[in-house]
């Protein structure tokens, strides 16, 4: 959301269309790929470690660390996945009629007036639907992910329910049930998650991921 109010405040469509675009492409590279710069800037050998050991610190290896582990994984979905998000806000910012700005800066609103009065409750409703289409897939962490970094951290860092399956059931002996189980399982309780998230939505009077008639 930040992203996107800090993208609509520039006032050059040039430099809003080039900023958009270095910060939506990462979107498109596979984990393999954003592991591996994150591996190179953050590693025993990478940029970040070597400054460290030419301002006459010791060699730090963020990558294998599995105390710091949980941040370096929110670390790279942010850089990944948060323009896609701020495409999303956007196109919400986009649907705000301009006359209301209009009416309040003539009424001496200033700028963070306006974004607190008129564009966050503008945007209100897509936040609620993306926040609750989060909590339904928050069992969904992202198996490739996890799994790229295991032999580097450990795996008890990296376990989490879809690398449990895989190696129970595929690796392991489980066998193919298992995994089929804790698919529907997984499901079972994201579609349980959404349908409670949303009637608390509806409860708070917000719309939800549809309108209750």
């Amino acid at each position: 959301v930040a992203l996107a109010l800090a993208m609509n405040s520039i006032i050059s469509l040039k430099v809003r269309s080039t900023f958009q675009s270095i910060v939506y492409l990462p979107h498109f590279f596979s984990w393999v790929l954003v592991v591996t710069v994150f591996v190179q800037v953050l590693g025993a050998d990478g940029l970040v470690s070597n400054w460290i050991m030419d301002g006459g610190g010791e060699r730090l290896d963020f990558t294998s660390n599995p105390d710091t582990f949980t941040f370096l994984v929110w670390m790279q979905w942010a850089w990944k996945d948060a323009g896609w998000g701020m495409i999303i806000f956007l196109a919400a910012l986009a649907s705000i009629n301009p006359s209301l700005y209009e009416a309040a800066a003539s009424d001496g609103a200033n700028r963070w007036r306006r974004m607190w009065h008129i564009t966050l409750p503008g945007i209100r409703p897509v936040i609620i639907l993306l926040l609750i289409l989060q909590i339904g897939g928050i069992l969904s962490v992202g198996f490739e992910q996890y799994q790229l970094q295991r032999q580097a951290v450990g795996y008890q860092a990296t376990e989490v329910l879809d690398t449990y399956v895989y190696y129970q059931s595929i690796v392991g002996s489980q066998g193919e049930s298992f995994g089929t189980a804790a698919g529907l399982f997984k499901g079972v309780i994201g579609l349980i998650l959404i349908l409670v998230a949303n009637n608390i939505a509806h409860r708070l009077g917000e719309q939800g991921i549809y309108q209750k008639s």
